[in-house]
């Protein structure tokens, strides 16, 4: 990503590589959308130049939207031109710069003011020398992420203040570390703070205080399995000593019984003390299968139950309830 690429006898730049295809983009703004593997395979397809700038980090790069992506891209090309007269940048073999663009010829000033003209001429709103001037400047400081239009990311307000840098980190951190069962939010931050140095240099980037790392790292975890806490497990238990919350339906099926104050009269004609077992969803508490029976000194032997639960009694189906064949099968199970 971010590449200068020869293809149809035009120099493009690789905007984003998405499901297989490649987005790219034109020195004018123009932009197409082509198969990666028909991009390589044409004709005439060459690498002519990687980027000057390393791209934001995949994990913030993600975030911004594709026009977005391909707006900065563009940038990247007009600013190279006007620093260093070639829109690949210096040591391309893209030929001799344009004359308007000439470092020999032309200060900078004077340069940025014939970029100024040339965006205009193409149809860019707002492009004044001051703003090309600004784009320049802030992409000495901050790379292909400060040609980004932070318009389109006021939206993820709940990270606040915090450098796009370290978001990002922080973000990687609880990348690696998901699915290991004894991370704790230092360790993220830690983690974090290294890659930070790693990738801008120790020192380059600014790191806010703990506390406010602390709020950084429970922002972005996922709220299902945080920091400090063993993963979530199907029968494991949570950190305040019960079972882990259910999130789906079947997932915890709970088995009661209840005696019921009346009696019945049994296949032989004796009166019988009821008892009503059933299975709850822990989920949703729907009665999944219930099965009244006789009352048992000893547990319930629950095959019954699973049937029902299985595959119903055609009366539970459709119609009123039918407790007769559950009872007797019950009888005849216990």
């Amino acid at each position: 990503m971010g590449a200068q690429i020869r293809f149809e006898d035009s120099s493009w730049q690789v905007a984003a590589l998405v499901g297989g295809r490649a987005h790219l983009v034109a020195g004018d703004g123009a932009t197409a959308c082509v198969l990666a593997a028909h991009l390589v395979a044409a004709p005439g397809f060459s690498v002519i130049g990687t980027a000057a700038a390393p791209p934001p980090a995949p994990a913030l790069w993600e975030t911004v939207p594709l026009a977005a992506q391909e707006r900065a891209l563009a940038w990247l090309r007009h600013i190279r031109e006007v620093e260093t007269g070639l829109p690949e940048g210096p040591g391309s073999s893209s030929g001799a710069p344009r004359p308007e663009y000439d470092p020999q010829r032309f200060t900078l000033a004077e340069r940025e003011a014939a970029k100024a003209r040339e965006l205009a001429a193409l149809g860019w709103i707002r492009a004044s020398r001051t703003t090309v001037q600004r784009m320049r400047l802030v992409y000495g400081r901050q790379g292909l992420w400060g040609l980004v239009d932070k318009r389109h990311l006021r939206t993820a307000s709940a990270t606040g203040r915090a450098d796009e840098r370290v978001v990002a980190a922080v973000l990687e951190a609880l990348r690696r570390r998901r699915g290991q069962r004894k991370t704790t939010t230092l360790q993220i931050i830690e983690l974090a703070e290294q890659i930070v140095a790693d990738t801008h240099g120790p020192g380059r980037v600014p790191l806010p205080g703990r506390s406010t790392l602390y709020r950084l790292v429970k922002t972005l975890a996922d709220p299902t399995e945080p920091p400090g806490s063993a993963a979530r497990t199907a029968t494991g238990a949570g950190r305040s000593g019960g079972p882990p919350a259910v999130l789906r339906p079947a997932e915890r099926v709970h088995v009661t019984s209840a005696r019921l104050q009346l009696e019945a009269v049994g296949e032989d004609g004796a009166a019988v003390e009821v008892t009503l077992t059933a299975a709850l969803d822990g989920a949703s508490g729907c009665v999944l299968a219930a099965v009244a029976h006789p009352l048992q000194a000893g547990p319930v032997q629950l095959s019954v139950l699973l049937a029902e639960m299985a595959c119903p009694c055609r009366g539970a189906r459709a119609g009123p309830p039918c407790w007769s064949r559950p009872t007797r099968a019950a009888r005849q199970s216990g």
